[in-house]
């Protein structure tokens, strides 16, 4: 069985464990609409060898009124298991994707008690920059039982955020860009008008990342969420656009030993859509 050094593991240690008994390697891409890219056909043209392709795009639970709702523990379960992912075995995830979607892939794992999972620091990109050997074509295990998962934990509602505005029992970190958070006009991704959720702080994903996609040092990203004014003490969500990127925050506050931060999976894609929930709009609102 092999056993992995951390949540985040680096490209030298994957290439010198891609062989090792009791590894899953998956391909977490997604991209937004807007980027034009097919990350299927990326994979197939190019993957870290041994990799199987993970297919988040359709990994969410198409019976919920949430937008890209995460998926049941059965659906996550159900995909796992085609894959030929075994509930013993530890994964490794990775993307190639400007929005870190290894870290969605991640939150579902983790929130739904698979123990043994991380992911690839710098991911794709990296890999490639350092002249890996990468596979072509398609790539899967043979199938396998479906693991028993849980949960998923550490998820809030729009029900439990509403309740929040009057408790105000936990910050609310928001991933989005600062023009997405704070501008007047149409959110480019969305289609909706941009704003937050009243009191909601700001800390854009890319903060705890550095310029070739990797994270930043553990000291860097608890400086990052104190000077957007976050207190770590305390009991935290995150949100996004529609509970991607906001994984990747809370990726990095499990890299600092944070563990009790929730995502609100409805994000300003449910929010923002409803004409009834409160939005605070602009820089002074």
């Amino acid at each position: 069985m092999t056993t992995l050094p951390s949540a985040l593991v680096s490209t030298d240690w994957l290439a010198d464990n891609l062989d090792a008994p009791g590894l899953a390697v998956l391909d977490a891409s997604h991209h937004l609409p807007a980027a034009a890219r097919d990350a299927a056909g990326e994979f197939a043209a190019a993957h870290v060898p041994g990799a199987r392709f993970l297919g988040l795009a359709s990994l969410f639970d198409a019976g919920s009124s949430v937008p890209y709702a995460l998926p049941t523990p059965d659906q996550l379960a159900a995909r796992l298991g085609l894959l030929g992912v075994r509930p013993e075995d530890a994964i490794i995830l990775y993307d190639d994707s400007a929005i870190r979607t290894a870290a969605r892939a991640w939150f579902m794992l983790a929130a739904s008690g698979w123990e043994r999972v991380a992911i690839l620091d710098g991911g794709m990109g990296k890999w490639r920059s350092e002249g890996r050997p990468v596979a072509i074509g398609a790539e899967h295990g043979e199938a396998v039982a479906p693991a028993h998962l849980t949960g998923p934990r550490k998820v809030r509602s729009k029900a439990d955020m509403l309740a929040n505005l009057d408790s105000g029992r936990e910050q609310v970190v928001d991933a989005r860009s600062a023009d997405r958070v704070y501008g007047t006009g149409t959110d480019p991704v969305h289609g909706l008008p941009m704003g937050r959720i009243p009191g909601a702080l700001n800390l854009p994903f890319t903060e705890v990342l550095n310029a070739d996609g990797t994270y930043r040092s553990p000291a860097e990203i608890r400086a990052a969420f104190t000077a957007a004014g976050i207190d770590l003490a305390r009991p935290l969500t995150a949100t996004c656009g529609s509970g991607v990127t906001a994984s990747v925050l809370l990726f990095a506050l499990h890299l600092i030993g944070v563990d009790t931060a929730a995502l609100y999976d409805g994000s300003w894609s449910e929010w923002g859509a409803d004409p009834d929930t409160p939005k605070a709009q602009g820089p002074g609102a």
